[in-house]
């Protein structure tokens, strides 16, 4: 299946993050500092007219959002 570029970028992020990290199971308060930390991330870029940045910070975000998500299905939260 072929994934539009965000989609696929996001995908590539999570398989680097589980290769850098393993799967992660965290309480939603872990899982929403991490977020929030890649949320500040984003919004440093954006003040710094940081535009590839913004967009890859943006992709993190969605990735770690995607990583809690699947650590719930799989009944981890």
């Amino acid at each position: 299946m072929v994934f539009p570029q965000p989609y696929a970028d996001i995908y590539q992020e999570r398989r680097r993050q589980d290769q850098k990290w393993g799967a992660q199971a965290h309480i939603p308060a872990v899982w929403l500092a991490i977020l929030g930390e890649e949320v500040g991330e984003v919004c440093k870029a954006l003040l710094e007219d940081k535009r590839a940045d913004y967009r890859t910070e943006l992709v993190h975000v969605a990735a770690v959002a995607t990583a809690a998500i699947e650590a719930f299905d799989r009944g981890e939260v």
